[in-house]
């Protein structure tokens, strides 16, 4: 096994910083990228609804339907957990005890921090990505995480989210 891992790394050791984040000499990879201008457009979420799926015994696809200042909407297929989550948060229900996203946002409650904006920023192959900002003693953090989540948080801290440009482009449907 050693000699496999020495013919594909040569000579790499981990914690080598020739290689990853610092050393920078990945291009090709996404975090390694710098930063671009996204031209953030602030969307509203209007609503989770569900498509019925053409062709036998197709299960419908449930989609978070999102709007920019000038009516143009977006919809991004995501999971059943997650649009109850997104429609619980859009109508104010409160559960007993805390589902995930609620959890998430009591740690960051009781840790002092904030969520600041979230950004759906990108999309690939019909796959949305986004980042939630987070503020915690006057720095913030952007962490990736998949769309309905970033909106199921930025909805229950009242956050406003964001779409960049190119993806409202990419992405416009007509309704």
């Amino acid at each position: 096994m050693s000699n496999e891992f020495k013919d594909l790394f040569g000579d790499w050791e981990p914690g080598d910083e020739s290689f990853g984040p610092e050393g920078r000499n990945m291009p090709g990879e996404p975090e390694n990228l710098q930063p671009r201008e996204l031209e953030e457009k602030e969307v509203r979420v209007l609503g989770v609804y569900e498509h019925a799926a053409s062709g036998a015994g197709s299960s419908p696809q449930t989609f978070v339907l999102m709007q920019d200042p000038r009516a143009r909407k977006v919809f991004i297929y995501i999971g059943r957990f997650e649009a109850v989550a997104i429609s619980m948060a859009i109508e104010g229900e409160v559960t007993e005890r805390p589902m995930t996203h609620d959890l998430l946002k009591i740690f960051l409650d009781k840790l002092g921090a904030t969520v600041d904006r979230v950004i759906i920023d990108d999309i690939w192959h019909e796959t949305f990505y986004a980042k939630i900002t987070v503020v915690h003693e006057g720095r913030s953090f952007d962490i990736d995480c998949r769309p309905s989540d970033a909106i199921a948080i930025a909805l229950r801290a009242k956050a406003p989210i964001f779409m960049a440009e190119s993806v409202i482009k990419v992405s416009e449907q007509e309704i």
